[in-house]
């Protein structure tokens, strides 16, 4: 995602943060799926040992047992995967105009890559599928805005706000991975500025988005060990923005998290790892969990 607007980077080299990459068919690499679905199964307590003969054991209170095993049970979570594999085949559409509430922008884009051409697309939606299986076991209902059997390009960044609004989700987040020059490295997260234009309005959801971020960068630190950004955030791990159409025209808490930079050696070598990849659908998880419980 881009420093100049992560929706709406132009594809060229440049200082100022970010540097998509179109990336050819044949450099696309597999997002190491392999070995999220097992985070998927959850287990079950097994049966009580021996009882007294003749006397039932005590009845449980009813419901004690499903909050333990679910207890984000009833809560909804829209994970929104940065970019799409196939947007550098439909450049018409991704760089059609949108409405963002304060201006105008592409209605996607290409997202980066590492040097070795690992796409950022490919890294975002495989710890999104982590990240959801790993929502599902505490219970909660997980929608993603877009998956592989899903269209082409996009969605458009004003139609993954919508999905969000349309789930009333209790919480969402948009993963990205950077592409900023070598020597930049660390993650950080975007919450939403305040917005009160056109068809934005994120006054209300600007608290509950910080203490959801603030959240998930605490989690995220600790369990994967990355860094908080030493390019944005003054080493908060947090940035402020109000040009993002994602977080302007959502109606619910939401935040992006950029991982790290998919430009910087020590940082790509995380995001190719399927075993940090997991870590950080983790620290994300926590995060979510922890702003959900109120704990």
């Amino acid at each position: 995602m881009s420093y100049t607007g992560p929706e709406s980077e132009p594809p060229k080299q440049r200082r100022s943060w970010r540097v998509p990459i179109v990336v050819a068919g044949g450099a696309l690499v597999a997002g190491g799926l392999v070995g999220w679905g097992a985070y998927a199964a959850g287990g079950g307590a097994g049966e009580d040992a021996a009882k007294p003969a003749g006397r039932s054991a005590p009845a449980a209170a009813p419901g004690a047992d499903d909050k333990a095993a679910a207890p984000l049970a009833g809560k909804v979570v829209v994970i929104d995967p940065g970019h799409n594999v196939d947007n550098f085949r439909h450049p018409a559409e991704i760089n059609r105009q949108v409405d963002v509430g304060n201006g105008r922008k592409e209605c996607d884009t290409t997202g980066t890559s590492t040097n070795d051409g690992y796409p950022e697309a490919r890294f975002t939606l495989d710890v999104a599928h982590r990240l959801r299986a790993l929502l599902e076991r505490q219970g909660a209902t997980v929608r993603l805005t877009h998956d592989e059997k899903g269209p082409e390009w996009g969605p458009c960044v004003d139609e993954r706000a919508a999905i969000g609004n349309k789930a009333h989700a209790d919480a969402a987040i948009s993963i990205h991975a950077d592409g900023a020059p070598a020597g930049d490295r660390g993650f950080h997260v975007i919450l939403p500025g305040a917005v009160h234009a056109g068809g934005a309005d994120t006054r209300p959801i600007v608290g509950p988005s910080r203490a959801l971020g603030e959240r998930i960068a605490s989690d995220f630190r600790r369990v994967t060990g990355e860094p908080p950004s030493n390019y944005i955030g003054h080493g908060t791990a947090l940035d402020t923005r109000t040009d993002l159409g994602g977080l302007n025209l959502s109606t619910v808490p939401k935040v992006f998290i950029e991982c790290g930079n998919m430009r910087d050696t020590k940082d790509a070598a995380l995001l190719t790892s399927e075993t940090w990849r997991q870590k950080a659908a983790q620290g994300m998880s926590e995060g979510i969990v922890s702003f959900l419980r109120g704990s």
